[in-house]
């Protein structure tokens, strides 16, 4: 570009150093794709080269027999058991708690200090328990005499009652006239009550023998031997009498 009349020589036209570069790139470039196209037509006219190929059969190998592989188990989902609506109910009241009552405490007995003791207080020991058990065999002995002599006196007196009782009895037998159809040896109870002069107040028959004509011989017997015979003792005497009449003793 030639320059403008008047116009200052800076304003010349400049050359661009990358156009230059772009060239040269650009150059290449088709080179390179030269050369692609030429080796690449060689490579195809090339003969194919022999190939020598030997046949054999590999023996046939025994056929293994596969294990079965089990199935795989199919878990099946557990069923799921709506849980059933439970109406809370409400909890009761808790009662009060009742306050525990303590025992008090016993107060313990004042223990008493262990005096010791010597022998003149064993010895008043020993002479106090052998006063005792001398106190308790005379009391025994004094209680077997008492006993002994209760029952002889009761003995005693049991034997002066029945002679008692046998004089009465003695005296009314002497007065009963059996009658003479009498048979066997029946008894007759009476019950009498006396005076303690002997007097007969009354006499009544308790039980019959069955044979009323040997009850009224008793009775009048009886009323006849009035006053009875008093006993020896006055400790013997008995205002009521049971009596007992057979006519064979």
């Amino acid at each position: 570009m030639s320059a403008v009349a008047g116009t200052p020589a800076m304003f010349d036209e400049r050359i661009d150093p990358g156009r230059v570069s772009s060239f040269l790139l650009a150059a290449a470039m088709h080179l390179a794709l030269f050369a692609v196209l030429v080796f690449g037509v060689r490579w195809q006219n090339r003969p194919p080269e022999a190939v020598m190929v030997e046949l054999w059969n590999e023996p046939i190998p025994a056929s293994v027999q596969a294990e079965p592989v089990p199935a795989p188990a199919v878990l099946k989902p557990e069923p799921v058991i709506p849980k059933p609506e439970i109406a809370e109910k409400a909890a009761p009241p808790k009662p009060k708690p009742v306050p525990k009552v303590e025992p008090k405490p016993r107060p313990e007995p004042p223990k008493v200090a262990a005096r010791p003791r010597d022998e003149e207080a064993q010895r008043q020991i020993r002479e106090q328990l052998n006063r005792e058990q001398t106190s308790l065999a005379i009391d025994r002995e004094r209680q077997q005499i008492k006993d002994q002599l209760a029952r002889d006196a009761s003995v005693a007196q049991k034997r002066d009652y029945d002679a008692y009782a046998g004089r009465i009895k003695a005296k009314i037998r002497g007065n009963i006239v059996l009658p003479p159809d009498l048979k066997g040896n029946p008894e007759a109870i009476f019950d009498v009550v006396q005076l303690p002069t002997g007097e007969v107040l009354s006499a009544k028959l308790r039980k019959s023998s069955g044979h009323a004509g040997y009850d009224e011989a008793v009775e009048r017997a009886v009323l006849k031997s009035s006053p009875l015979p008093r006993p020896d003792r006055a400790e013997l005497f008995q205002r009521a009498l049971e009596l007992r009449f057979r006519p064979l003793d």
